[in-house]
């Protein structure tokens, strides 16, 4: 993977990286196994350039980790360029592998794919539980993952909820580790600040429909946070909410919106499984 730049002002090539977000850890990286050419010339990044210079970034070429197996199943591609791609993923599928389930994970999936295809890595930018469904971000280089990490991502959810959920409300309550566990989460005043907003769309019989936005990034947040007002995920186990016939808490991932990092084009991508809307229905 390459950039290339046309100079408009006089600098070093260092100063040129640090100010388009190039880490220190990539430029070190590009300086033992990428390439600096300015003017089709090889440089080190104390060259100096001048208007009308071509700069061009070669980034080091990635290799896959030991632990990572492909797993090559077919993958529902909502959104895919040279610099991400962007899947959906199912319930009971982990995003990564884990000591529980070592391979078959989705970025195992998403790796056979990117691999076969242009010999890429990709990294993780969103997560997912493994019982929760709906769209995943990947990119295919670490690069682009640290730009991506400098970005807003507005990550909207569908859950359902037991009680009759009215109207719309923002959740501020601290989320920490629970002392009892070491995967439950719980709110505590000792825990990190954590925000949900919601708006509940349906109720029936005792139950809720409701699109969710979480404005902080903690563990089990929704899950945590629909508990804490009494009203938890249907199927969530883990916060006191067990079905027999629902193997799962039901909370899907069904859209994303941020601005690309490269080409700065606002993406909103929708994940269109309608299974939350049919299981609702159902109930």
């Amino acid at each position: 993977m390459h950039f290339v730049y046309n100079i408009q002002c006089e600098e070093s090539v260092k100063a040129f990286l640090q100010r388009h977000s190039y880490s220190k850890s990539t430029i070190s990286a590009i300086k033992n196994n990428g390439a600096l050419l300015v003017n089709e010339r090889q440089v080190t990044v104390r060259a100096m350039m001048r208007i009308g210079d071509q700069l061009k970034v070669q980034l080091p070429k990635e290799h896959p980790s030991e632990n990572i197996a492909p797993f090559d199943a077919p993958l529902n591609i909502l959104f895919e360029d040279d610099f991400l791609i962007i899947v959906t993923k199912p319930a009971h599928q982990n995003v990564a592998p884990s000591k529980e389930h070592l391979h078959e994970s989705l970025l195992e999936q998403v790796y056979a794919h990117t691999w076969r295809n242009n010999e890429s890595i990709p990294h993780i930018v969103t997560r997912l539980d493994r019982n929760t469904s709906g769209i995943v971000i990947f990119t295919k280089h670490g690069f682009i993952h640290h730009l991506m990490s400098q970005l807003t991502i507005d990550k909207r959810y569908l859950c359902i909820c037991h009680g009759n959920v009215q109207d719309s409300d923002i959740i501020e309550a601290p989320i920490a580790r629970h002392p009892a566990s070491i995967i439950q989460r719980h709110v505590s005043p000792k825990g990190k600040y954590a925000c949900t907003t919601y708006t509940s769309l349906k109720q029936k019989n005792g139950y809720s429909l409701c699109e969710v936005k979480i404005m902080t990034g903690r563990t089990h947040q929704i899950r945590v946070h629909f508990q804490h007002i009494g009203h938890s995920l249907v199927g969530d186990d883990l916060y006191g909410s067990m079905r027999k016939d629902i193997p799962r808490q039901l909370l899907q991932c069904y859209q994303v919106a941020f601005t690309h990092p490269i080409t700065n084009e606002q993406l909103n991508i929708f994940d269109n499984d309608k299974s939350m809307m049919t299981i609702f229905d159902m109930l």
